[in-house]
């Protein structure tokens, strides 16, 4: 994060390959990184879901000539909102679970996108697939899964749906299933989901239900 000098965690050169491949780390010297309810700031302990708070010497002072800004991303204390959601292990390494924003509440469950994708990644016909949030008038949002297959596949929005049943909770199985040869991206290569979850609402008619 630029907010946090750019890096706040990362893995020694001694760290076993599941934990560089699974996890984000654990805080770097001399600063404090812990999970937090995003709305109390109250510690959470390790395995529970909640926000990065990051607290030390790296920290910004604030943004230019925006107080107001400031004052919503770096709390009293000291501690940066980072919007960023993860878990912390018992070892006191960290999991990425996905961006505050990009939550979807679901018939009063949170539904992580990031979950959501990395459980759609384990399909084999799948090289690709991002997950937003769409209106919708009974569960107050739902999922929209935006699918790239592998090359030489080909896949229906059930068989997508299918591998989902019984394996993760149903009110995170997406709802729609968009298939699609590209991604809208930034210059920096990162996936504009506000683009996706446009298209979503154009495309699936939901415009009336924002």
């Amino acid at each position: 994060m630029t907010e946090a000098s750019s890096t706040i965690s990362g893995t020694g050169t001694d760290a076993p390959a599941e934990l560089v491949a699974t996890t984000v780390g654990y805080a770097f010297p001399d600063t404090e990184l812990k999970i937090a309810d995003p709305e109390t700031g109250e510690t959470l302990p390790p395995g529970k879901e909640g926000e990065f708070f990051n607290r030390g010497f790296h920290i910004m002072k604030g943004y230019y000539k925006d107080p107001e800004a400031t004052a919503k991303a770096i709390d009293r204390d000291g501690w940066l909102h980072t919007g960023d959601l993860g878990i912390m292990m018992e070892n006191g390494y960290f999991k990425f679970a996905g961006r505050l924003k990009d939550m979807i509440i679901s018939g009063g469950f949170n539904v992580y996108p990031a979950e959501v994708e990395s459980f759609l990644y384990g399909y084999p016909k799948i090289k690709q697939a991002y997950v937003t949030g769409v209106p919708d008038k009974i569960m107050g949002e739902v999922g929209v899964a935006f699918v790239e297959l592998k090359e030489g596949e080909t896949c229906t929005k059930e068989e997508v749906i299918g591998f989902c049943k019984g394996k993760i909770a149903n009110f995170k199985i997406p709802k729609y299933v968009e298939f699609v040869k590209e991604f809208p991206m930034t210059a920096s290569g990162k996936v504009q989901k506000f683009k996706l979850r446009e298209k979503a609402i154009n495309e699936l008619l939901l415009e009336k239900q924002k």
